[in-house]
């Protein structure tokens, strides 16, 4: 099935799409620079303009879970444990997140893991394979707070199509947010995608508790924004 872009919106996502992130010089601890060093060429995926042999990377067959925005890892060490008949494949391009997923993946044993550290936008543009993936994660990207650098949000309507077609019939996307802001904007854009369909219907966010596609740890992040008085939005969509 074919993606649907106009070749406008090709050529934007190709060679000028606005990067959700900044590469800022920021911390990393000396555990996690080890863990960059000896830890995470077992786990790598390295980018390059070919679809992926998931069969190939992971050592078996199995349904792919993509997560874009790994963080310190927490959250995908987790669903990887609890759901050791899946492989995840993990986007992040911070050093110490990614420090950080490989130290938790040999702490815990995990081998349903790997990761890219790569613009996600690149990956799935250039190595996910249509009708490919049995669900995507995407938790709290950065809300990119100011009105003015909201076109940095990585949930954009092109990307959200481009995204979709990877997804399989039946495959879900999951995404949460703690910025109000954002999570209206999530729901415009998801709506608008017609190959998603809402798991509980048009206009309405998702309830967590006793529904096995919004299962997540309750991470760090996620307490200290609650504390704070932060809501939580979640959104999963099924793919048509």
């Amino acid at each position: 099935m074919a993606t649907d872009l106009t070749p406008e919106q090709l050529e934007e996502l190709k060679n000028r799409h606005i990067r959700s992130f900044v590469m800022r010089r920021g911390h990393i601890s000396a555990a996690q620079s080890r863990a960059i060093d000896e830890l995470f060429p077992t786990y790598q995926v390295q980018y390059k303009k070919a679809p992926i042999d998931a069969e190939a990377v992971f050592g078996r067959s199995a349904p792919l879970i993509l997560e874009i925005g790994c963080g310190m890892g927490e959250t995908t060490a987790a669903i990887a444990e609890a759901h050791p008949e899946l492989n995840f494949l993990g986007c992040e391009v911070f050093v110490a997140g990614v420090g950080s997923l490989s130290k938790l993946l040999n702490e815990k044993g995990l081998t349903n893991v790997r990761i890219a550290k790569h613009d996600a936008v690149e990956i799935v543009r250039d190595m996910i394979a249509e009708n490919s993936l049995a669900g995507v994660h995407i938790y709290f990207p950065d809300p990119w707070r100011k009105a003015r650098h909201h076109k940095r949000r990585l949930i954009q309507p092109e990307f959200v199509k481009l995204l979709s077609s990877r997804i399989a019939p039946g495959g879900y996307l999951h995404c949460a947010t703690d910025w109000e802001n954002y999570a209206e904007q999530m729901l415009e854009v998801l709506e608008g995608e017609e190959q998603l369909t809402n798991l509980h219907g048009k206009g309405n966010f998702s309830p967590v508790m006793g529904n096995p596609l919004c299962e997540r740890p309750r991470t760090k992040f996620q307490a200290r924004g609650e504390r704070l008085g932060y809501g939580i939005w979640d959104l999963v969509y099924t793919r048509i």
